[in-house]
């Protein structure tokens, strides 16, 4: 008997407030759209990273055949094919804890297998180049590619390296852009999440002193304070969950149109975020928005309707 009553103050107080809840509704959509999408952001950032950093390698680019800013290349030769043994010797002695494989890549091998790929015919910025331009390399697979730092104080200064250079120096300018994304979608979600709060709790109260001859003759006949209370909070809930699905399906339609439908086709070398990202980070959106109402309403009716 009181379950139905409780249900039929929720129906009877979500008629007469229709436009309140509706604005609840609405900020509860934006504030945790926003918060899915920084969330998606991080989620896009950590994807990247995986992926990328157990690819990318250490570059150790050897001296050209003439000149060269770099003072372990005076000599003005490419290292022999013994000079090139015993740095990989080197590398195997003293980097055998962070380096897991090493690959000689030669001009033409590199010109073959990796220039021409980027550059159709060997044509760049206006010049066609050939495997003479190009140097021989050494490709060093990293046990743990934050270790970068220790390669490249170890081999910088070996005679025959021009230059260390790491691969993931290429994504890092990318992975900043999305990290500040992330603190602007955050900070904005965190700001929309304030006003969902304060825009519940006054809708909240507003419901309340709408219905108070109501809520008196229900103290009057003994009903409990959570008794009086659980309607406006069910009517808070309602329309924060509605608000979360709302937000649930906009990013979901995001991802599909801009994501899966656009980006992942134009730029197909970038693992993309996909509906199984949205599905994961949906129920934590729902529930978070329903707590977040459910304390809103509480606290408001806590001092609103004391018995």
């Amino acid at each position: 008997m009181r379950a139905r009553f409780i249900l039929s103050e929720t129906w009877t107080g979500l008629k007469r407030n229709v436009p309140m809840l509706i604005s609840v509704m609405l900020v509860t959509f934006i504030s945790f759209m926003f918060i899915g999408a920084s969330a998606l952001t991080q989620a896009q950032i950590t994807k990247a990273k995986g992926d990328w950093y157990d690819k990318v390698e250490v570059v150790v680019w050897l001296c050209p055949n003439g000149t060269s800013q770099s003072a372990n290349c005076a000599a003005g030769t490419s290292p022999s094919g013994a000079e090139i043994t015993a740095l990989q010797k080197t590398i195997r002695d003293d980097l055998a804890d962070v380096v897991s494989s090493i690959t000689y890549k030669s001009k033409q091998d590199f010109y073959d297998n990796t220039f021409t790929k980027q550059y159709p015919n060997g044509e760049f910025q206006g010049r066609t180049l050939t495997a003479d331009d190009m140097q021989d390399s050494l490709w060093l697979k990293l046990k743990d590619p934050a270790k970068y730092q220790i390669v490249a104080e170890v081999l910088s200064g070996k005679e025959g390296v021009e230059t260390v250079t790491d691969q993931r120096q290429i994504f890092e300018p990318v992975f900043e852009v999305l990290n500040r994304a992330t603190v602007v979608t955050a900070a904005l979600a965190g700001i929309m999440v304030l006003v969902a709060i304060l825009l519940t709790s006054t809708t909240i109260r507003m419901s309340a002193a709408s219905r108070r001859t109501e809520t008196e003759i229900m103290r009057y006949v003994g009903a409990s304070n959570w008794t009086i209370r659980l309607p406006f909070v069910l009517e808070g809930a309602i329309a924060a969950f509605l608000g979360s699905i709302l937000s649930c399906l906009m990013l979901s339609l995001i991802v599909k149109v801009f994501i899966s439908g656009w980006l992942a086709q134009s730029i197909t070398w970038i693992p993309y975020v996909n509906q199984m990202t949205v599905l994961m980070i949906s129920p934590v959106l729902v529930v978070g928005a329903l707590l977040l109402s459910v304390v809103a309403s509480t606290i408001s009716l806590r001092r609103y309707l004391r018995a």
